[in-house]
C-alpha cells in the first residue's frame, strides 16, 4: 500500500508518490528525465530527451479540438534539497519518505519537491488521460529550474511549438501570475591566505542555528533573519573589541534559500574567552529582540573547538567581515506600480570552502533589469574593496506582462465561473522560466498556476491535498475550453 494511494486525484498523486522515490536533486536529474522517456514509451507518445535531460512529450489533440490552439504544459523535474539539522538522508540514493497530516502531504525530515514534482504529476496525468477533451498538447519539463534554469537556457526550441503556455510552477491556488523578476547568481570568490596560529589562545565555534529560512524570492519580504549576515554582525562586534582570529566560516544550503543557518570558528587569547563568551550571549539577546517575530526560533551555540595548527591572516579576516557586512541582503527596493511587490532583492545564499577559496553565492533578482545591474555593480565595487573577485552565472530575463491575452480572460472567466470568485492576477518575485521561455518561443501567450504549497525549499515545504484537487480540476475544464 503507498502513502497517497488513497487521495484524489489518483492519477495525479500515483504519479506524485512515484517522482518522490526517485532523487532528483538539481544536477542530478537523469534518473528522472529517463523515468519521463518510460512513461511516454509506455503510453506511446512521441518523446525527446534533449543533451540537458529536458524531456518534450507530445499527445495530439481529442476529436473535435484539431483546429484548436496548441498548448505547452511546462514545469520542471529538479527540485531543492534541504534536511533538518542532524537527520540521515541522502538525496543522491534515498526516496522521500511522505507522510500524510490532515490536508498536508510533507516529508519526513527533509523538503518534499512540491515545488516543482506536482507540476509534472498534473502533467503526466493529463497526458495518460483518455477521457479528457483537450487541443494538441506538448509537456516540457526542464532540469536545473532552482539552480540558475540551466534547462530552459539550453533547450531547443525547435523540438516544440505552440501557441499558448501554461507554466505550473507557482504556490498559490486562485493566483495566476502573469510577470516574473530577472535573476542572476552572482558569484563571490575570497582568496584564503594563513598563517601560523598563535600561542595561548582559546578556540570557540559558533553556531547561529533554529532560523526559518525559506524561498528567497517568494518569502524574501517577510523580514526573516539571514544566518550569514548576522554572523557577520557577530564577527564584526567581536573583530572591534578582542583580538580576534577566525579560522572556519561556512553556511546556508542553497543560493535560492534564505540561510538557516551559520558556522564560524574564532580564536582569542585565553585571558579574553570568558568576555567573549559573555559578549556572544548579549548579542544574542540583542539578535533575539530584533527577529522575536520573523525568526523566533533563532538561536546561538557556542562550543569549544580545536585550535589547530593555522588561521586566517589578518587580511582575509579583514576582508571576510567587510564582505558579510556590506553585500547587500534582502529586498532593495519595492514596485512603485504594483502594490506589495517587491521589485528588487538579493539573497547571500552560501558559503563554502571550495579548495583555497571561500565561495559566496548570491542570488540577485529584480523585474527591472537596470535595478538588477545596479545591485550587481554594487556587490563587484565591495569586491574590489578587498581582495574578492566576482562572476555572474545563469543570468535568466524578466517575464513582461502582456497587455492582451487570451489565455488570462479564459482562466479569470473560468475561475469565476467553477469558484464564484474572482482570482488575483499578479506579477512574482521569484524567477520562473517563463522569461526564457518568451524568448526562445517569441509571440506566445503564457500564464503560470499551481497549487497552495508552503515553506518551499525548507524541511517544513508541504502540499495541500484539497487545492491539488482543484487546480488540476481546473487546468483540465480550461483545456476543455480551449477552442
Amino acid at each position: 500500500m503507498t502513502v497517497l494511494e488513497t487521495l484524489e486525484p489518483k492519477a495525479v498523486f500515483k504519479h506524485f508518490e512515484s517522482i518522490a522515490r526517485i532523487p532528483h536533486e538539481s544536477g542530478n536529474e537523469k534518473a528522472i528525465s529517463d523515468f519521463l522517456m518510460d512513461f511516454a514509451r509506455a503510453h506511446h507518445l512521441e518523446a525527446t530527451q534533449e543533451p540537458s535531460h529536458n524531456v518534450i512529450i507530445k499527445k495530439p489533440a481529442t476529436p473535435g479540438y484539431e483546429n484548436a490552439p496548441s498548448v505547452i504544459l511546462q514545469g520542471h523535474m529538479d527540485m531543492v534539497c534541504v534536511k533538518e539539522e542532524g537527520v540521515d538522508f541522502d538525496f543522491l540514493t534515498d526516496p522521500l519518505a511522505l507522510r500524510i497530516e490532515e490536508d498536508m502531504i510533507w516529508a519526513t525530515g527533509t523538503s518534499l519537491g512540491a515545488d516543482n514534482g506536482i507540476a509534472v504529476a498534473m502533467v503526466l496525468a493529463l497526458l495518460e488521460s483518455t477521457d479528457l477533451p483537450h487541443p494538441e498538447l506538448t509537456a516540457l519539463f526542464t532540469v536545473s529550474e532552482e539552480t540558475g534554469m540551466d534547462g530552459v537556457l539550453n533547450l531547443n526550441p525547435n523540438n516544440l511549438a505552440g501557441q499558448i503556455l501554461i507554466n505550473l510552477d507557482t504556490e498559490e491556488e486562485g493566483s495566476f501570475i502573469t510577470s516574473c523578476a530577472g535573476g542572476v547568481n552572482h558569484m563571490v570568490y575570497l582568496p584564503l591566505s594563513h598563517e601560523a596560529a598563535k600561542s595561548n589562545r582559546a578556540a570557540f565555534k559558533i553556531n547561529l542555528q533554529g532560523l526559518k529560512g525559506g524561498h528567497s524570492g517568494i518569502e524574501i519580504n517577510k523580514n526573516r533573519a539571514n544566518a550569514l549576515h548576522l554572523m557577520g554582525r557577530v564577527l564584526a562586534d567581536l573583530d572591534r573589541d578582542f583580538d580576534l582570529d577566525i579560522s572556519a566560516f561556512s553556511g546556508g544550503e542553497k543560493m535560492n534559500a534564505i540561510p538557516k543557518f551559520a558556522s564560524a570558528t574564532v580564536l582569542v587569547p585565553e585571558t579574553e574567552k570568558e568576555a567573549l563568551q559573555d559578549r556572544l550571549h548579549a548579542l544574542l539577546g540583542l539578535l533575539k529582540n530584533e527577529f522575536a517575530v520573523a525568526d523566533p526560533d533563532l538561536e546561538m551555540e557556542i562550543q569549544p573547538a580545536e585550535i589547530g595548527t593555522k588561521i586566517w591572516n589578518r587580511q582575509t579576516s579583514q576582508d571576510l567581515i567587510a564582505l558579510l557586512r556590506l553585500i547587500p541582503v534582502g529586498v532593495q527596493s519595492m514596485s512603485a506600480s504594483i502594490e506589495g511587490l517587491v521589485e528588487s532583492s538579493t539573497n547571500l545564499g552560501v558559503a563554502k570552502i571550495d579548495g583555497n577559496e571561500l565561495v559566496l553565492e548570491n542570488a540577485v533578482r529584480s523585474s527591472v533589469k537596470s535595478r538588477k545591474a545596479e545591485i550587481n555593480q554594487r556587490i563587484q565595487m565591495v569586491c574590489e574593496k578587498t581582495a574578492a573577485r566576482s562572476e555572474l552565472v545563469s543570468d535568466y530575463p524578466e517575464w513582461e506582462f502582456q497587455v492582451e491575452s487570451p489565455i488570462r480572460e479564459l482562466f479569470v472567466s473560468t475561475y469565476e465561473e467553477l469558484h464564484g470568485t474572482t482570482p488575483k492576477i499578479e506579477a512574482i518575485h521569484a524567477g520562473l522560466e517563463c522569461g526564457f521561455l518568451k524568448e526562445k518561443l517569441g509571440d506566445i501567450d503564457m500564464i503560470s498556476m499551481g497549487p497552495n504549497m508552503y515553506d518551499v525549499h525548507t524541511p517544513n515545504e508541504h502540499l495541500s491535498i484539497s487545492s491539488t484537487k482543484r487546480v488540476y480540476e481546473f487546468l483540465c475544464e480550461v483545456l476543455k475550453r480551449v477552442q
